[in-house]
């Protein structure tokens, strides 16, 4: 409360001082002056004349406070002192009736820029990219510099600044900034992502609530791929606050027991027996439904809740385990999927231990999923033992989403991988693809080389099922086997499919055994 009467007493004064400030107040300077000579004589009007100067001065201190955190050798404005521009530009936009927009630019991989050409040169990268959105601009527009090779620039208010020249001004913005840059000879190559948003279609009436929505455009264009540029819309603000909802929920809902594995099946090629199940987490929201993981997966991350989830899939995944055992029915394993922040938990191990300790189950029958990328990027650190050790405790260490990351055959060797799952990119119409074919040979063959087992991820059809038996893959997974189901659904989805494979016709031998 105390916050919100202090911004709305910070946007008083920043309009009272855009008045005195702005042309139109001259217009009063005669009536003024007659009016205190009129009431108060001739000392009305000395005093009148001696504060007007000290009032003017005061004002215009105000107002370019911001310009003394201004780079005076780029040009290029702090955050603090940008933010304070922004918060006057769009009193003073609102005020003219003008039009202004906000961009704010970002350079992706910036990190990668740093490891590889060092911090000297990425900070000369900085510098000459705000050089090159100072000299895209006109005079009167402002840049300024919100974190390391992440830019926002405030144009001037104009009379005519429609969405199509938004767009045409964040597209000559971004091919300022991926042109080559050229440091001591080497050409390093940038790509970067805009968003941006009109003062028109600013979400509430402050600065920052229009820089906000600019910043909220940027992370929108990040996700769908590099040089993306977006415009911020109600939309967007809605699924932002959907997804922030989500954020509180999810904690809620981990412990309330909303999010629980679902089981997908996974059978072998040559008898068509179940080997495992994957253990998928699934949110059954009590108003909204069930939702989808990718909506879901990415708030239980910044809520810093993924360690969490982990418990509560191994928990049930375990107690899934223990209940098919007592119901005779043989399931060999459950995969479980680890992200980095889990697999960096150094009681990691301990935990697991734990768990199978508590369930009376032996280590094999846990199947460790781990991201392609994950292993790709992981340096001899607490990811690396944790992998390592579990795969010594006697856990199946399952390589995920293969062929999408960059894992090479040492990695896989280094991290004793049990079976590597082909990605799903590979399977789809590999029955009618040559070229899929081909690639999906290329990894048999390789891990049959290194005595890896191998399962295909995302199989739907007959086919490509087929396809895959014959090329020699071992394990096969996805809707054409059995959508991933709750718990309660599994155990008549095994009695189904055992009938099935009974009734499927068996070859005799010449004494018709």
């Amino acid at each position: 409360m105390v916050d919100s009467v202090s911004r709305t007493l910070e946007r008083l004064c920043r309009r009272a001082t855009n008045i005195l400030m702005g042309p139109p107040v001259f217009a009063f300077l005669p009536a003024l002056c007659l009016a205190a000579f009129w009431f108060g004589g001739e000392g009305a009007l000395i005093v009148l004349a001696g504060l007007l100067p000290v009032l003017y001065l005061v004002a215009g201190s105000f107002n370019s406070r911001s310009w003394n955190l201004q780079d005076t050798a780029t040009g290029i404005f702090h955050r603090t002192a940008f933010e304070e521009l922004v918060e006057q530009m769009f009193l003073r936009t609102q005020d003219s009736g003008r039009h202004a927009a906000i961009f704010c630019l970002a350079v992706e991989d910036f990190n990668q820029i740093i490891e590889r050409y060092g911090h000297a040169a990425a900070d000369t990268v900085v510098q000459k990219l705000g050089d090159r959105l100072i000299a895209a601009l006109r005079s009167d527009d402002r840049v300024g510099l919100l974190a390391d090779a992440r830019y926002a620039v405030c144009t001037e208010a104009v009379r005519h600044l429609d969405l199509e020249l938004c767009i045409q001004m964040a597209g000559r913005l971004q091919s300022a900034v991926e042109e080559p840059i050229s440091i001591d000879g080497t050409a390093i190559y940038v790509s970067a992502s805009v968003g941006f948003c009109q003062h028109s279609r600013s979400p509430g009436q402050s600065g920052a609530l229009w820089l906000e929505a600019s910043a909220l455009a940027l992370r929108e264009a990040q996700k769908r791929g590099p040089s993306a540029i977006r415009a911020f819309s109600d939309q967007m603000r809605r699924d932002n606050e959907a997804r922030a909802a989500l954020r509180e929920d999810v904690v809620g809902a981990l412990e309330g027991g909303q999010i629980q594995p679902w089981f997908q099946p996974q059978i072998s090629t040559d008898t068509g027996e179940i080997t495992g199940f994957e253990a998928l987490a699934r949110w059954n929201h009590p108003d909204r439904g069930m939702i989808s993981p990718a909506d879901f997966l990415p708030a239980i991350e910044q809520a810093g809740q993924l360690e969490r989830l982990a418990e509560v899939m191994i928990y049930h995944s375990f107690a899934a385990l223990k209940a098919w055992d007592g119901a005779g029915v043989n399931v060999p394993q459950v995969g479980v999927n680890f992200a980095g922040s889990e697999l960096s938990n150094p009681k990691l191990l301990e935990k697991i231990q734990w768990e199978l300790d508590r369930f009376d189950l032996s280590p094999n029958r846990l199947a460790v999923e781990v991201l392609e990328t994950v292993v790709a990027s992981a340096p001899d650190d607490m990811i690396t033992r944790n992998i390592n050790a579990m795969g010594k405790l006697g856990c199946r260490i399952d390589l995920d989403d293969f062929g999408t990351g960059h894992a090479s055959i040492a990695s896989i060797r280094r991290f004793s991988v049990s079976r590597i799952k082909i990605d799903r990119s590979f399977v789809m119409k590999a029955d009618r693809d040559a070229e899929q074919q081909r690639m999906i040979s290329a990894i048999l063959t390789m891990a049959e080389r290194l005595g890896v087992e191998t399962l295909a991820e995302g199989v739907e059809t007959v086919g490509e099922h087929v396809l895959l038996a014959q090329l020699g893959c071992d394990h096969v997974q996805g809707f054409g086997i059995g959508r991933p189901m709750p718990f309660e659904k599994t155990l008549d989805w095994i009695d189904r499919h055992k009938t099935k494979l009974q009734d499927v016709p068996r070859i005799l031998d010449k004494r018709g055994l």
